[in-house]
C-alpha cells in the first residue's frame, strides 16, 4: 500500500533551519503530485507547498514564499521541505501528502498522508 513517511522535525531556535523529508513507498513518484501541509494546535490545517510530478509547477503558500523551498528526488521516491528563517509562528505538526492530479494548497484534493513530525521553534 502507499505509505508517506515524514521525517527531519525538530526544536529549533528562531531563524534556524530544518530540512523535512517525505519518503514515499508503494507509489512511484513519477506520477505524484506532493504537498506538504501543517497543523498548529487549534488551527486547521495550512497548504504550504507542493511540486508535481515533473517539478515543472510548484506552489508557495504566501506565509512562507521565500523561506521554504520544496524539491523532489524521484530516484529515492523522496521529496525535501527546505525551512530556513523559522519562527515561532512555523511551530507545528507537518505532514506531506499524495496524489495524482495537480499540485493544489486544498487538503480534499490529497489521497494519501504521513503521520507527520513535529516542529518547534523557540524565540
Amino acid at each position: 500500500q502507499v505509505q508517506l513517511v515524514e521525517s527531519g522535525g525538530g526544536l529549533v531556535q528562531s531563524g534556524g533551519s530544518l530540512r523535512l523529508s517525505c519518503a514515499v513507498s508503494g507509489w512511484s513518484l513519477d506520477y505524484s503530485v506532493i504537498g506538504w501541509f501543517r497543523q498548529a494546535p487549534g488551527k486547521e490545517r495550512e497548504g504550504l507547498s507542493c511540486i508535481s510530478s515533473s517539478a515543472g509547477s510548484i506552489y508557495y503558500a504566501d506565509s512562507v514564499k521565500g523561506r521554504f523551498t520544496i524539491s523532489r528526488d524521484n530516484a529515492k521516491n523522496t521529496v525535501y521541505l527546505q525551512m530556513n528563517s523559522l519562527e515561532p509562528e512555523d511551530t507545528a505538526v507537518y505532514y506531506c501528502a499524495a496524489q495524482m492530479w495537480y499540485c493544489s494548497e486544498d487538503v480534499s484534493s490529497y489521497d494519501y498522508w504521513g503521520q507527520g513530525t513535529q516542529v518547534t521553534v523557540s524565540s
